[in-house]
């Protein structure tokens, strides 16, 4: 499987966001990527807005195999809803679709990076299982830098290869000054390229090489 992991330094940082519109851009040319949310909690709007960025090639169902309805990570809702995590199901829905579609596979993490699964396993554990490399999310506000840095230290521990940061500007406000120094000091702090992704857009602005799958 080819593709990315893509997570965030936090919920709602506008990971289904970049997913739609990275999967818009791959698809202009001619990459004809699969974006997934395999495990979602809550509503799921993310599944409608990802499949409609495919033109419906994928149906919000095979998006999303795995659903609670409490709008809790993954571990809490289990226990609400006294049901244990489907372990089985979702590696067996990912492997069928990897054998319908061609990819490249772009999968949503659900929360941030070390949001529990189950009692064991997280969000941390998944993507190492899945092996892909990790784009992460996070907002261009402040303290935007502490929440970014500790991410892609866990990330690095869990040697996985970061393609590198996407700064979300839906959250930045004229009267924050981080917004405008966060992209360099993130840069400089993390030898990561950054992309900054302006509110509103549909997709990407432009497509880097390092957001190209392969």
């Amino acid at each position: 499987m080819t593709g990315f992991f893509i997570t965030g330094t936090d919920t709602g940082v506008g990971k289904t966001h970049f997913t739609a519109c990275l999967t818009r851009s791959l698809r202009q040319n001619s990459i004809p990527a699969i974006p997934l949310k395999p495990i979602s909690s809550g509503d799921r709007s993310d599944s409608i807005l990802l499949s409609d960025a495919t033109g419906g090639v994928i149906s919000p169902a095979e998006i999303n195999p795995i659903h609670f309805s409490a709008p809790l990570a993954p571990y809490a809702a289990s226990i609400v809803e006294s049901k244990p995590f489907p372990w089985g199901i979702l590696r067996e829905r990912i492997v069928k679709l990897t054998q319908s579609y061609p990819g490249p596979f772009l999968i949503e993490g659900v929360g941030g990076w070390r949001v529990p699964i189950d009692s064991t396993l997280g969000i941390r554990e998944w993507a190492q299982e899945l092996a892909l490399p990790v784009v992460l999310v996070a907002r261009n506000t402040v303290g935007t830098l502490n929440h970014t840095l500790l991410s892609v230290d866990s990330i690095r521990q869990a040697n996985l290869p970061i393609r590198g940061l996407i700064l979300n500007e839906h959250f930045s406000r004229t009267d924050d000054p981080s917004a405008t120094t966060n992209p360099a000091l993130l840069q400089e702090l993390t030898s990561l390229p950054i992309l900054s992704l302006p509110s509103g857009m549909s997709q990407l602005p432009s497509l880097p090489p390092w957001l190209i799958p392969g």
